[in-house]
């Protein structure tokens, strides 16, 4: 049995390992359409899982092993009376081959019911069906109480027509011209602020510091401002960027959405005061 499982484990690392090679191959030929380190996070990313996937596997294969050559002395424990009716006896049953966890209790005792030679057991309803139905019952109350008590959150319609006034907004307000100004606000979620933390962390970062604390570019941390602090101005620096100074054009290679979520981003790093500060560049906004 342990050469076996030596072989399996074999085959499942050259499995992984081919497995990798061929993300690898499929993603070559869009690596110079994607921004700098995409690639390798990918890699790592998947890396990641499959260690991860191996490791989960080597653990089923050994418990398993473990299971099997132990079992009678397990059925022996099982069948114990202060261990059989127990939570963690019934556990026990279930990697010996006794589904009552699953299944429930089959009492095989009729209920006294008889309706044209029809009989009815009183044969316990499986407890993972019990149980879902408990979670089911936390779940609506959670839910109503969330949603339609303390209006706390939006429904489905509300989210879509929110979504759908952000998008009009986004595309009617956005345009190619330079001199004309957008008028967003800047954005407060945590799902918009994270999503602009990676882009920066991901295309702005190797210029201004993974701090924002200035590099080859100016520190953003502060209150002065080469091109305006606003987060209008701020988007249409990054979007239309300042060829003189270095500042690269992210449009095109950005959304719309995205550079406001970037620029938000920025916006929300005001006085962190990070390590290493650049000096000041351009001009005091309050």
């Amino acid at each position: 049995m342990l050469s076996f499982s030596l072989t399996s484990l074999r085959a499942l690392a050259a499995a992984v390992l081919l497995l990798q090679a061929g993300t690898a191959l499929a993603q070559a030929p869009a690596e110079s359409a994607k921004p700098a380190g995409a690639d390798t996070q990918m890699l790592l990313f998947w890396f990641l899982l499959s260690t991860l996937a191996l490791v989960l596997l080597v653990f089923v294969l050994f418990f398993t092993m473990i299971i099997v050559k132990m079992k009678p002395q397990l059925r022996k424990l099982y069948e114990l009376p202060t261990v059989h009716d127990t939570w963690s006896g019934q556990v026990l049953g279930l990697l010996i081959g006794d589904p009552a966890l699953v299944t429930g209790k089959n009492k095989d005792e009729l209920m006294g019911h008889d309706y044209d030679g029809i009989t009815e057991f009183d044969n316990d309803l499986p407890p993972w069906w019990k149980y879902g139905f408990y979670v089911t019952i936390v779940f609506a109350v959670a839910y109503m109480g969330y949603y339609h008590v303390a209006q706390a959150g939006q429904l489905q319609t509300a989210e879509y027509e929110t979504e759908m006034q952000q998008a009009t907004l986004l595309v009617s307000a956005d345009n190619d011209d330079p001199n004309k100004l957008t008028t967003y606000a800047a954005l407060k979620a945590p799902a918009d602020l994270d999503a602009g933390k990676t882009i920066f962390t991901t295309n702005c970062a190797p210029c201004h510091g993974p701090n924002a604390e200035g590099k080859v570019g100016p520190n953003l941390t502060d209150e002065y401002w080469l091109h305006g602090g606003e987060i209008n101005h701020v988007y249409k620096t990054i979007k239309f960027g300042v060829t003189s100074k270095g500042m690269v054009a992210w449009k095109g290679k950005l959304s719309g959405k995205q550079i406001l979520q970037v620029s938000s981003f920025i916006a929300s790093l005001k006085g962190s005061k990070p390590a290493g500060a650049k000096e000041p560049q351009g001009e005091k906004e309050l």
